[in-house]
């Protein structure tokens, strides 16, 4: 039993004349009776009782009439709302992001896109790094902002940003006096860096950087997020080394120093799925590379 089945039942209950539904249905009348027959055969009931002079449903057809007008009405939503979703989509754009982006990217990207695409709903939605990769691959975003070059078979990755790694402490740290911080004398001060779980990137910078300089941090703590990373050195008046983004958030008790070697720079990479190729995504992108930071 298809649909049409029920189509073509439901038209010749409220017609009770083959000839006039077989015209109202854009189809001939022997074909028409001979689908009505399918669908009795298939429920094994009769559905009208036929005779010269005119046509009845039976009691059984009368009762799979209520159904059948509920399943095509229920089918017909279901299209509906399919195809309403897509027209939907096709004008929202979900973007995932992490902190950088959300305080040097968006400001400035936001209005753009709101400008030049009036009909482009945009929805923004804060991930960490590694959370990015799980929400491009189930559709939960369809841009990720991230610190992950993601490129692989399936995601297309291009860096669009980057920014130099600073050395951070609290005012009243005993490192605080000096103008210049040998890196060496890091070894002997508490740090707090990004964790490895939440910002592998940014972690395994800080880490790699440092076992290049023959430096061993005492690392006493690994912050889930870059507030916490920042408050804790009012904590426990400990280092960290953060990318440079974030003195746009810092309170008063928070300074930065340089190392008498400079820290490495990070990147920020903006990923999509390589099957996203709608229009939007093309505009998009075009807006990325014309963006100025």
């Amino acid at each position: 039993m298809e649909l049409r089945h029920l189509k073509y039942f439901v038209m010749v209950a409220q017609e009770l004349n083959f000839s006039n539904a077989a015209i109202k249905l854009h189809t001939v009348q022997p074909s028409l009776s001979q689908q009505i027959r399918d669908l009795e055969d298939f429920i094994g009931v009769q559905l009208f009782i036929r005779t010269k002079r005119k046509v009845e449903l039976t009691h059984e057809g009368s009762i799979f009439l209520q159904h059948a007008k509920l399943i095509l009405q229920s089918a017909e939503k279901a299209v509906s709302i399919t195809r309403q979703s897509k027209k939907n989509s096709e004008n929202h754009l979900k973007i995932g992001f992490v902190p950088v982006a959300e305080i040097k990217i968006l400001p400035l990207l936001i209005p753009i896109l709101n400008k030049l695409f009036p009909h482009l709903t945009t929805e923004l939605i804060s991930l960490n790094d590694t959370q990015m990769l799980s929400a491009i691959d189930n559709g939960h975003i369809d841009i990720a902002l991230s610190r992950a070059d993601m490129n692989n078979e399936e995601i297309y990755s291009q860096k669009i940003f980057e920014e130099p790694l600073i050395f951070l402490m609290n005012k009243d740290h005993a490192l605080a006096k000096l103008n210049e911080i040998p890196i060496k004398l890091l070894e002997d001060h508490n740090f707090i860096i990004p964790s490895k779980a939440c910002s592998p990137q940014l972690h395994h910078k800080i880490i790699d950087f440092m076992q290049s300089q023959n430096v061993d941090l005492n690392i006493i703590q690994e912050a889930d997020n870059i507030l916490f990373n920042i408050n804790f050195l009012n904590i426990n008046k400990t280092c960290t080394i953060l990318p440079s983004y974030v003195t746009e958030i810092l309170n008063e008790n928070i300074i930065s120093k340089p190392l008498d070697i400079k820290l490495p720079h990070i990147e920020l990479f903006l990923s999509k799925r390589k099957s996203n190729d709608s229009q939007k995504f093309i505009d998009f992108f075009k807006t990325i590379d014309n963006f100025q930071l």
